[in-house]
């Protein structure tokens, strides 16, 4: 998806200003790295002084670092996972999963504290309650669940994500997990991946209301999203002002002309009818159907030709729609093509 990468591309430039305005590099080497956020802004189609443009692409309050932050954290949970553990570190997992009585007792009031600063809406008395539930008793999932609804209401969705995916390694079962996934993808608008959490939870809860209404939101967005990247319908495939099989109507033509502005006799010149897009459909079709003989054998044209050759000019268009035998074949290749307009 086109979005994805400029909004990549957006949050590497909005860093690399950021590094500029901070301090982070030496002046000698600002005029190289503006040099490098106007090309890589340029090559990918990125203006970050558009706001209209920002208004879309933008990944605040997320920045850059902090996703990467979120990164490597993750990385570094997984990767200590997968590796054997030293006998120090064995113990401490072993200690992390088995709390004690007094650790899951004292790490439940904690939650329902946490519980209490998510009703005022103190976003981050919560998430640190809900960390220090997680210290004392890292086996249970809704801690981490609650923690994914504080960070996103406190709009850190990557770590929302992050918690609830943490969740789901305790209980790949645990719905409400894949709820809060959910939630913090459509916020942060992949559509794809919240549809795709949504759907997960409700195959194990299939009578869940949140998760069927994000199923059905996330469709919208995604159809919505598919549908404002369609082509606009061509004059070959029919619609206003066509008739019969997406052929332009004499009428429609009359009036597209209009008598003015063109060659002898109220007609275009030339060069505005090869680049009229409907009138270059229909000669296209005409010539495919046999309507360009049936034109060329008809009287009517051949007087015209005689007409121009004789120094008379091009007969205008109302004169062109008074002749009964062109309207006769238009009305031809009309049905030849069979009824397709709109």
């Amino acid at each position: 998806m086109a979005d994805k990468k400029q909004k990549l591309v957006l949050s590497i430039l909005d860093f690399l200003s950021q590094s500029i305005s901070d301090g982070t590099v030496k002046s000698d080497d600002h005029e190289g790295l503006e040099v490098a956020i106007q090309c890589i802004g340029e090559a990918f189609g990125v203006d970050p002084n558009d706001s209209q443009q920002r208004d879309r692409l933008s990944i605040a309050p997320a920045t850059l670092p902090n996703i990467f932050d979120v990164y490597l954290k993750t990385k570094e949970r997984v990767g200590s996972g997968a590796a054997p553990a030293a006998s120090a570190s064995a113990s401490a997992s072993t200690s992390a999963k088995t709390p004690s009585a007094a650790d899951k007792a004292a790490a439940d009031k904690l939650k329902q504290a946490g519980n209490s600063h998510m009703s005022a809406k103190d976003y981050a008395a919560a998430i640190e309650s809900y960390t220090k539930a997680i210290a004392l008793d890292a086996t249970n999932p809704v801690y981490f669940s609650n923690r994914a609804a504080a960070h996103s209401s406190a709009e850190d969705h990557y770590s929302a994500i992050d918690d609830a995916r943490k969740a789901l390694e305790l209980d790949p079962n645990f719905t409400k997990a894949y709820s809060r996934m959910g939630h913090a993808y459509f916020c942060l608008e992949e559509y794809d991946e919240a549809l795709s959490a949504f759907q997960k939870g409700l195959a194990l809860d299939p009578n869940n209301a949140n998760l069927k209404s994000g199923v059905e939101n996330s469709r919208q967005k995604l159809n919505k999203a598919g549908s404002s990247l369609s082509p606009e319908p061509s004059a070959r495939s029919g619609g206003a002002g066509t008739g019969a099989g997406g052929m332009p109507d004499l009428a429609s033509l009359a009036g597209m002309f209009g008598g003015g502005g063109g060659g002898g006799g109220g007609m275009p010149d030339l060069s505005a009818m090869m680049n009229n897009p409907q009138l270059m459909a229909m000669a296209e079709q005409m010539m495919a159907n046999g309507g360009m003989e049936r034109l060329m054998s008809n009287p009517s044209v051949r007087q015209m030709a005689e007409r121009m050759q004789s120094g008379g000019g091009m007969p205008s268009m109302s004169e062109m729609m008074s002749d009964p035998a062109l309207r006769d074949l238009a009305n031809q290749y009309g049905r030849g093509r069979g009824a397709g307009g709109v």
